[in-house]
C-alpha cells in the first residue's frame, strides 16, 4: 500500500506500507540518488518473515515531492520523524543505506533514538563521505564537486558514470538500466543538493549517541563510501558488530543478496 505523508508545509513524502499487520516494524531508508524501490530484493522477502516494512522516497527523491531546499541531514532527519509520528510507528528496526544511512545516524542522534529498538546501517556514508585533515579515509572532495557538475551539465551521464562504481560482480544489462532510471526520477537539484551535503556535513559526534543494538553490512570493494567509513562507525557506535563482506561493493543488498539478507535477518530476529 503506498500514499503520502506530509512532513512540512507543501511537501509530502511518498511511503510504501507493506503487511501493515506484521509483527515489528522494519523502516527502511534508501540511499543516493535512488529511491524505496532499491530495496526491491528485500521487500520481497522480509514480509513474508512477519515483518512490517515501511519504505520512504526521500524527499527530492522516487515519488516524494521535489522541494528546492531541505536537503541536509537535519532537514532529512526531522522528515523520518514525521514519517514515523503520522504512522506511530514503535520498536522500529530503522535500516539505512549510504546517504540513508547518513540520515539514521543524524536521526538517532537528534531525536535520541526516538522509536527505534535497533539500527542497521548498509554501506553508510559517514562520519564523512569525503576525505578531511582529521579523517583520510573516505573520497576525495574533488570526486564529489564533479558529481555535481556532472549533475547541472549532463546528470544522464553522471548517473551512468556512477552506476559503473556501485556493484563488484558483472551485473545485467536489465539491472544497470532500472536502476540508471530509479536515479532519473530524482529531481536535478535535489541530486546535487544532497551531494553538496555530503561536503559540509559530518557525523564524527552523532555516533556515540547512539545506544540500540547495531548492525554495520560493509562491501570489502566499496569504491563509494570505503571500508574504513565502517570501521570509523563500528568505533564510534558502543556496542557495534560489523560485518565486512567480501567480493561486494557499494549495492551489497543486490552483489551479495543472499548473505546480506541472512545477516539483516539473524540480527533482526536477535541472533
Amino acid at each position: 500500500m503506498g500514499y503520502y505523508i506530509k512532513v512540512e508545509q507543501n511537501v509530502n513524502l511518498y511511503v510504501e506500507d507493506l503487511n501493515p499487520s506484521g509483527g515489528k516494524t522494519i523502516l527502511w531508508v534508501h540511499g543516493w540518488p535512488g529511491n524505496h524501490n532499491l530495496f526491491e530484493y528485500q521487500l520481497n522477502i522480509m514480509p513474508k518473515l512477519g515483518y512490517r516494512c515501511v519504505a520512504i522516497d526521500c524527499r527530492g527523491f522516487g515519488l516524494s515531492d521535489k522541494p528546492w531546499g531541505g536537503y541536509g541531514y537535519d532537514r532529512l532527519a526531522d522528515d523520518l520523524k514525521s514519517v514515523i509520528d503520522t504512522m506511530q510507528l514503535n520498536n522500529i528496526i530503522l535500516c539505512g543505506h549510504s546517504t540513508g544511512g547518513a540520515i539514521c545516524i543524524r536521526y538517532m542522534a537528534r531525536y535520541s533514538n526516538y522509536r527505534v529498538s535497533k539500527l542497521a546501517l548498509f554501506a553508510a556514508a559517514a562520519p564523512s563521505l569525503i576525505r578531511r585533515p582529521d579523517f583520510p579515509y573516505g573520497i576525495s572532495r574533488q570526486a564529489v564537486l564533479n558529481i555535481i557538475s556532472g549533475t547541472y551539465k549532463d546528470r544522464p551521464k553522471m548517473l551512468r558514470g556512477f552506476g559503473s562504481m556501485i556493484f563488484f560482480h558483472r551485473v545485467s544489462q536489465a539491472i544497470s538500466d532500472w536502476i540508471f532510471q530509479l536515479g532519473l526520477q530524482a529531481a536535478n537539484w535535489s541530486t546535487a543538493a544532497v551531494a553538496n551535503t555530503w561536503i559540509k556535513e559530518v557525523l564524527f559526534n552523532d555516533l556515540g549517541k547512539i545506544n540500540v543494538p547495531t548492525l554495520i553490512l560493509h562491501g570489502l570493494n566499496d569504491r563509494v563510501c570505503l571500508y574504513p567509513l565502517a570501521v570509523a562507525q563500528s568505533k564510534g557506535i558502543k556496542g557495534a558488530r560489523l560485518v565486512p563482506i567480501r567480493q561486494c561493493g557499494h549495492f551489497l543488498f543486490y552483489d551479495q543478496m543472499d548473505i546480506f539478507n541472512k545477516e539483516l535477518i539473524s540480527f533482526m530476529n536477535g541472533n
